[in-house]
């Protein structure tokens, strides 16, 4: 199967719609996320399902058109739903789909067949539409390569928190009342660490983008600075958005400053004249410059879109 045409797509902050909101969908082009996911899971209630299905399937060739990468997220394959879901929005403008609950490179190959049918009845390439798979249960995170690789659909995965939570069965920060003995910094970063960071290492090894969870508390500004400053951290590109407030933040932390930009410059002419004269390491500012120090700054020019 040939690799997908969106696997270029940075997907620094999508943003979630609720599917079955027509007027949120319809005020998208107001926003500046890196994307849309309109979504038919969580944020529809069952009942809504068929409803939420044909409000997103008429408003998606209207988004296409704002200029953004449109990634409906379907519901899980336990659910029954997805067949349908994906049904009412492949061949409408979108650039891949993105699928809750995985658990393993099984279930990505279930709906990589699903996706094939789709794309071959509605005249599309064969391998155009993404597949963004959700890893937020315990076998999935065991699971995360396998699933990061299971498909050339997948050029992006996402850390699911909230699922991920309850499927240990432990509290989330959001979760810590006055007079708990531990503080919500310690006892949320410290139940979510080894499944955050799995999710990360993993995306690497493949080539894959990771994403982090949404910040459930959209009007806590610095709780989200945080939260993403650790996502970014561990290797995360991009953190999502429930609420379009969310999205200037989410950008400024994953985007590389000026400042870190302007010292990526100064390592790379460094590193350039070393070479010249022969020398494998150099020492800036007091700080020992070598071939890992050099790739970083690398990869700050890259993720600013800058070239070297």
């Amino acid at each position: 199967m040939p690799p997908s045409q969106f696997s270029h797509i940075n997907m620094l902050c999508p943003l979630f719609i609720p599917g079955n909101r027509s007027e949120m969908l319809a005020k998208a082009g107001r926003y500046s996320p890196s994307a849309y996911i309109p979504d038919l899971e969580d944020s529809v209630p069952l009942a809504n399902k068929e409803e939420a299905r044909e409000v997103t399937a008429d408003a998606l060739p209207s988004l296409s058109t704002i200029g953004k990468p449109v990634v409906p997220r379907v519901n899980s394959l336990s659910t029954g739903l997805t067949e349908d879901d994906l049904e009412a929005v492949v061949g409408k403008f979108i650039a891949g789909i993105s699928i809750g609950k995985v658990n393993g490179g099984g279930d990505i190959s279930v709906v990589d067949e699903m996706l094939t049918g789709l794309e071959r009845s509605t005249g599309l390439e064969v391998g155009s539409v993404g597949i963004l798979p959700w890893l937020e249960m315990a076998s999935a995170i065991v699971n995360a390569y396998e699933i990061c690789v299971s498909s050339d659909r997948v050029r992006w995965v996402a850390f699911g928190a909230e699922d991920y939570s309850a499927d240990m069965g432990i509290s989330r920060s959001v979760d810590v009342v006055s007079g708990d003995t531990e503080t919500a910094e310690e006892y949320g970063e410290a139940s979510l660490l080894y499944a955050r960071s799995a999710v990360a290492v993993a995306a690497r090894a493949a080539d894959v983008e990771a994403l982090d969870t949404p910040y459930v508390k959209f009007r806590d500004e610095e709780g989200l600075r945080r939260e993403a400053g650790l996502a970014r951290r561990l290797g995360y590109r991009g953190k999502f958005a429930i609420h379009p407030a969310q999205i200037k933040i989410i950008d400024s932390v994953f985007s590389p400053t000026e400042q870190e930009i302007e010292r990526a410059r100064r390592v790379l002419d460094a590193a350039r004249a070393a070479e010249i004269e022969g020398r494998g390491s150099l020492s800036l500012d007091g700080e020992m410059v070598d071939a890992p120090v050099v790739a970083r700054a690398k990869n700050v020019l890259a993720r600013a879109g800058i070239d070297e």
